[in-house]
């Protein structure tokens, strides 16, 4: 392999690219990196690349917002002639968003090798638009690096051929080793010794009225005994006006870029999420996780980690928070390979390659 096309998106890809673009660049191998625009708030985007280290995109697709078809289409079809253009001989793509299909659907129709960093993961859950986008590419996937032993299993399962499948550890905890040590000497800017991190951004939450108001109700009971640190996603803090929600006894902050994010999971007594990467994140950092999903496609997160799955049982989320306030939490242990050293480990293969 000599020239590797990497394609971002959204916020979770930056943090899985960064350590894979840096082992690829120690390694003296060519490197194109395109950022499609999925993700195009500062907060949500730029301050990532510079955080991360990440170098300059040599394209911006500059795609935008729009419904799943509009923006898959418009990812491709503004990604095809770079893809042209460059000759990539593989391109790699990153996590379940919808740059990550559109980009390996592109590549796999043009005969261009696809490697899917944090392949095998599944929830078994397809109304969840971000399962539909792993099933797709993992099967358009020449090259399959999974992040822990379930991914390996659900691959097999499906009948892809074992000698595509590598088992690397985690390239998300690769850029949280890295950077955390910047994120705790971050100021602590007023935040109390002991608060919640929430974070909310998946439809099936956020979109609708009834299920959003529940959840920040249950939220307002949590904040009479431990403060709410909520960053609010663009479109759930949308959805709280439209609707007209009441969260004034929470503290809502802007998009936080990702030192200062880690900064806060470090430290919060809990983080209440519906986000798969920090799942992972706060099982690393032995932070508990209440997780507002009836399943997971990171199930080690709960197997091994300190993950909860709480779904939509409020009388579930107001218990195990009582346990925690209690010190009862649950222990968990760190995955394997989780070492900081996922990006060596692809970056080796695809040299070998």
């Amino acid at each position: 392999m000599n020239h590797i096309l990497h394609v971002v998106g959204a916020r979770p890809n930056f943090v899985k690219a960064a350590p894979v673009l840096r082992a690829i660049r120690q390694r003296g191998m060519r490197q194109t990196l395109v950022h499609t625009g999925q993700h195009y708030d500062r907060n949500m985007s730029d301050v990532f690349f510079t955080q991360l280290e990440i170098p300059e995109p040599d394209f911006n697709l500059e795609v935008g917002s729009g419904s799943h078809a509009v923006q898959t289409a418009e990812i491709m079809k503004r990604f095809e002639p770079v893809v042209l253009d460059s000759k990539p001989d593989m391109t790699l793509v990153y996590g379940d968003v919808n740059s990550t299909v559109a980009a390996a659907l592109v590549c796999s129709k043009l005969l261009i090798p696809v490697g899917h960093v944090e392949a095998g993961l599944r929830s078994f859950d397809r109304t969840m638009p971000e399962e539909i986008n792993r099933i797709v590419t993992d099967r358009l996937s020449d090259v399959l690096f999974t992040p822990s032993e379930d991914g390996d299993a659900n691959l097999l399962r499906e009948g892809v051929p074992k000698e595509k499948i590598h088992l690397v550890g985690n390239v998300m905890i690769d850029s949280l080793i890295q950077l955390l040590p910047a994120a705790r000497s971050c100021p602590k800017n007023g935040f109390p010794e002991r608060f919640a991190l929430v974070t909310l951004h998946r439809p099936s939450n956020v979109d609708d009225g009834d299920m959003l108001r529940e959840i920040l109700d249950s939220l307002t009971k949590v904040s009479r005994e431990l403060e709410i640190v909520f960053p609010v996603h663009p479109r759930t803090r949308q959805r709280i006006a439209e609707f007209g929600l009441d969260s004034q006894n929470l503290r809502l902050l802007d998009p936080v870029p990702y030192i200062e994010f880690l900064s806060l999971q470090s430290r919060a007594a809990v983080v209440i999420t519906d986000s798969g990467g920090i799942q992972e994140e706060t099982t690393y950092l032995g932070v508990p996780c209440l997780t507002l999903r009836p399943n997971t496609e990171r199930p080690i997160t709960v197997s091994l980690g300190t993950n909860i799955l709480v779904g939509d049982d409020r009388g579930s989320l107001i218990t195990e928070l009582a346990k925690i306030l209690e010190g009862k939490q649950k222990k968990g242990v760190r995955p394997p390979l989780w070492d900081g050293h996922a990006g060596d480990r692809i970056a080796d293969i695809l040299l070998e390659m």
